[in-house]
C-alpha cells in the first residue's frame, strides 16, 4: 500500500477568545519567541510579562472583539476551511493538518497526527520568508521532531512569493474593485520587521534597506524579507496592469522604538490626499487570511487616517482565505514538493 505524504499547514495563531485573559496568554507566548523579539531572554521576559502583555492585552482584546465572527477568529476558521479544501483537492494519498505556531491547534498535536508517515511537507502560510514567522515555524517543528525515534523525510517551504497562482489569487480578488472604481493609487502594505533582522540575514552585506537593493530579485536577496515584498508587489502590479508610478510598497505593525523596515504605511498615506491621491485600493499580501492586521489595521484604521487627511475612498482587498485559486496554488506546491 502506498504511504501517505503529510502536509502541515502552519499559521501564526490567534487567541482562544477575545477575552482579555486569553489575549494576554496569546501575547505572552507570541512575544516571548526569541525570533519575534530578538533580545536576550532576561531582557525579553520582563518586557513582555511585566509591560507589554499586561498593558496591551485589554486594548488588543477590544480590537479582537471587533474582528471576532460567529465562527470565531477568521484566521482560525479560514485555516480550517483551507485544510479541508486542500485535503479534498489532494485526495487520499495525502494527509493535511493545520497547526498554529502559537496557541491552538498547537504544533505538537498537529505533528503527532503525521508521526506515522514517511514524508512531511511543512508549509508556513507566510508568503515572504522572515525569521520571526517562517523561521520560527521551521525552528519549532525541528525542536518537536528531534526526539522522535523515526524522523521522516522533511520538506520545509521557505516562501512562495513567485508562485503564479498565489499572485493570480490576489489579482482575482482585486479585479472586481478595479472594475467598479477608478483608483488613483494602489498600496501594498506588508507586516513590518526590525531593520536589524534584515541586516543580520544579508548575504555579503548586500541589503542596504533601500529601493535600489530591492529593485530586482536574485540569489543574494531571495530570502531578504523586504526584497520579497517588493517582488510580490511587482508581480501583482504586472498581473493587474498597474504602472510603477501608481503603486507604493510600505510596511505596518511596528513595535518598539528601534527602526523597522520603511516606509511606514500609516505615515505615507497621510500625504496622499495633498498630492492628489483621493481613491486608494490597498492590499495586505503578507497575510493569506483575514486577521487583525488586515481587517482592522489596514481596512479600518488606515482608512480612517486616509479619510481624515482628505482622502475620499479607501478599499481593502480581502485576504485569500478559502479562494479556489489559492487552494489550487497550494495543491500545485504540494504535488511538486512531494516529488522532490
Amino acid at each position: 500500500m502506498k504511504s501517505k505524504t503529510g502536509v502541515l499547514l502552519v499559521n501564526l495563531g490567534t487567541p482562544d477568545s477575545p477575552a482579555t485573559a486569553d489575549v494576554r496568554k496569546y501575547l505572552r507566548e507570541f512575544l516571548m519567541d526569541e525570533r519575534v523579539i530578538d533580545i536576550p531572554f532576561w531582557n525579553r521576559w520582563p518586557l513582555v510579562n511585566l509591560i507589554i502583555a499586561p498593558f496591551r492585552a485589554p486594548k488588543s482584546a477590544a480590537v479582537y472583539r471587533e474582528l471576532w465572527q460567529e465562527r470565531g477568529s477568521p484566521l482560525l476558521f479560514y485555516g480550517e476551511d483551507l485544510r479541508d479544501l486542500l485535503q479534498e483537492a489532494l485526495g487520499e494519498d495525502f494527509k493535511v493538518v493545520l497547526g498554529m505556531r502559537y496557541q491552538n491547534p498547537g504544533l505538537p498535536q498537529a505533528l503527532e497526527q503525521l508521526k506515522p508517515l514517511n514524508k512531511i511537507i511543512v508549509i508556513p502560510l507566510f508568503p515572504q520568508y522572515a525569521s520571526a514567522s517562517t523561521g520560527s515555524v521551521h525552528q519549532r517543528v525541528m525542536e518537536l521532531i528531534k526526539h522522535w525515534i523515526n524522523i521522516p523525510e522533511m520538506v520545509f517551504v521557505s516562501s512562495f512569493v513567485q508562485e503564479p497562482l498565489f499572485i493570480e489569487a490576489f489579482a482575482q480578488l482585486a479585479r472586481p474593485y478595479m472594475e467598479k472604481h477608478d483608483f488613483d493609487h494602489f498600496v501594498f502594505s506588508y507586516h513590518g520587521i526590525p531593520e536589524r533582522q534584515i541586516k543580520a540575514a544579508s548575504v555579503d552585506n548586500y541589503c542596504k534597506l533601500n529601493d535600489k537593493c530591492c529593485s530586482s530579485y536574485h540569489k543574494k536577496n531571495h530570502l531578504c524579507y523586504r526584497a520579497q515584498c517588493f517582488q510580490t508587489s511587482r508581480l501583482l502590479a504586472k498581473a493587474l496592469d498597474i504602472p510603477p508610478e501608481k503603486y507604493t510598497v510600505s510596511f505596518q505593525s511596528r513595535l518598539g522604538k528601534s527602526p523597522w523596515v520603511q516606509p511606514y504605511t500609516d505615515i505615507i498615506i497621510k500625504d496622499f490626499p495633498k498630492n492628489g491621491i483621493k481613491k486608494v485600493l490597498a492590499f495586505s499580501p503578507s497575510f493569506i487570511a483575514d486577521c487583525l492586521e488586515t481587517t482592522i489595521e489596514v481596512g479600518d484604521e488606515f482608512r480612517e487616517i486616509f479619510l481624515e487627511a482628505g482622502g475620499a475612498h479607501w478599499q481593502l482587498v480581502e485576504s485569500l482565505n478559502d479562494s479556489k485559486t489559492w487552494v489550487s496554488c497550494l495543491k500545485e506546491m504540494v504535488l511538486r514538493y512531494s516529488q522532490q
